[in-house]
């Protein structure tokens, strides 16, 4: 037999497989989203979400040190915001001395190199739980919530956030947010749109890390349905018109399909979002002998890269830029 093209004379050694290999990933590519708390010395583990914590401001900053020393360019701040502080108007939201803001200073006066991303959502502010305003009969309030969300932005940027990331999924929020803050003086404050952020079942375990699922009802009239493509693209179109410096798709793997035709789409960069039920099933699986973690994470992470990805927000980074180094 006679055989004209031989694939596998590329694959003979890992020298020539480096060589020829598409995809790179590397510390670079990496985002970590972390927890913060109130108090101090304080880190308090994550039953669902294995080597994940909730860290005091002190602590988290410490580990922020730890992440860029492995080469992690920037962090992705969620508030684990005590019951008290959760109203129906989420006003602690907007308080310039709230955790957010107070964890965003300490880690720019400690690190200034590390990029700050912060969440723009009022889900772990509200008594509710829903990232929205709730009208009188009960529905999400558009216009009124992104009204907030605009506020929000701009406390956040004058904290020294280098993005602003709008996780709620209402209409026009990207554009308001934009002007809020060009208005407030914060014209190179970028924003991480996500764009296509579904109403997906993987997000469980973060919903416990912050306390923040919906005390009735469900999130699926703003986040988008898991069948929908096509009104991926139309989110995309309309965030990237209303200025937003980054698209994100969330979350990750059942959504590379997604991720891929925005690629085609559009030349802004783009980052997707390896979720908690993700991560968490890994760690799980692992756990109980089924799979090897760490190169069950690199292949996560590569096929990213490889769907269009820029960067990828993961639980894993830290675990992954020690792989990698």
């Amino acid at each position: 037999m006679e055989i004209s093209r031989r694939p596998r004379r590329n694959r003979r050694s890992e020298p020539l497989r480096a060589l020829v290999r598409e995809t790179s990933l590397s510390p670079a590519h990496l985002v970590m989203p972390c927890f913060a708390r109130d108090g101090r010395n304080l880190s308090e583990p994550i039953p669902s979400m294995p080597g994940c914590d909730r860290h005091s401001v002190d602590r988290l900053v410490a580990l922020a040190r730890a992440w860029s020393d492995l080469g992690i360019p920037a962090i992705a701040l969620f508030p684990a915001t005590a019951a008290e502080a959760k109203t129906a108007d989420a006003k602690a939201a907007l308080d310039p001395d709230g955790l957010v803001p107070r964890a965003v200073r300490a880690l720019k006066d400690a690190l200034p190199h590390l990029l700050v991303i912060t969440d723009i959502a009022l889900d772990p502010f509200t008594d509710h739980g829903h990232d929205g305003l709730l009208s009188p009969d009960g529905r999400i309030d558009n216009d009124p919530s992104v009204e907030v969300l605009s506020a929000m932005a701009v406390v956040h940027a004058r904290a020294g956030a280098d993005l602003v990331a709008p996780s709620d999924m209402m209409d026009g929020r990207v554009g308001a947010i934009r002007e809020s803050l060009d208005r407030a003086g914060f014209q190179d404050t970028g924003i991480l749109a996500y764009t296509a952020k579904y109403a997906s079942a993987f997000y469980g375990p973060f919903r416990d890390a912050l306390g923040s699922a919906p005390r009735s009802g469900d999130k699926k009239t703003y986040q988008m349905d898991p069948a929908n493509r096509r009104e991926a693209m139309l989110e995309a179109d309309l965030d990237e018109a209303e200025g937003a410096d980054i698209l994100m798709v969330k979350p990750g793997l059942p959504y590379l399909d997604v991720l891929r035709e925005l690629r085609d789409r559009t030349t802004l960069p783009l980052a997707s979002y390896h979720v908690s039920g993700e991560y968490s099933m890994l760690k799980a699986a692992s756990e109980r002998g089924w799979i090897d973690y760490d190169r069950c994470l690199l292949e996560s992470l590569v096929s990213f890269r490889r769907a269009g990805a820029d960067f990828i927000l993961t639980y894993g980074a830290a675990d992954a830029a020690r792989l990698l180094s």
